[in-house]
């Protein structure tokens, strides 16, 4: 008796001598690799049957993963419109922006330039109340003790420095 089988590669119907069974060998019609199956191993696997309710389970939880993704893009699209400012905004006192116009004209005057223009940055968003502090600073007859060693004509070429940086 021939143990009859079909090739996995090609669907051909195979005939192997009862001897064959359990090894290996190739299918005569395309020389692909195949296993020849023993007598014993006639048995066909069953599959067991489809279960409609957790297919349709699937659906249902591929349908909420859809409207979900699209709330979450929905969600992410840009308003039209100005935005809010986001979180609450510093604001510098008036005795931290002196304090920042001293530290950089000290800074300027020590030749820290990289530190000088730190300092400014700083200091530059608040332009309007930096400029009344400036000419109140130039326009004192009694300089800032802070910078009372700086030569009146270096300190008031810095002050215009620091003027035209803000402006």
């Amino acid at each position: 008796m021939a143990i009859v089988f079909h090739c996995e590669h090609c669907g051909k119907e195979i005939r192997a001598a009862d001897n064959a069974g359990g090894k290996w060998g190739k299918c005569p019609t395309c020389q692909h690799k195949i296993y020849v199956p023993s007598l014993g191993d006639d048995e066909e696997l069953k599959l067991a049957p489809e279960n409609n309710s957790e297919l349709e389970r699937e659906k249902k939880l591929m349908a909420e993963t859809y409207r979900l993704t699209q709330d979450i893009l929905k969600e992410r699209d840009i308003p039209e419109g100005p935005s809010a400012p986001a979180g609450a905004v510093y604001e510098m006192s008036e005795n931290e922006l002196k304090k920042n116009i001293i530290m950089y004209l000290r800074q300027m005057e020590n030749g820290e330039l990289d530190e000088a223009e730190r300092t400014a940055a700083l200091i530059s968003p608040y332009k309007s109340k930096v400029t009344e502090i400036i000419d109140r600073i130039a326009l004192s007859e009694i300089p800032e003790p802070q910078l009372s060693d700086i030569a009146p004509q270096v300190l008031s070429g810095l002050i215009r420095t620091l003027r035209s940086k803000i402006s």
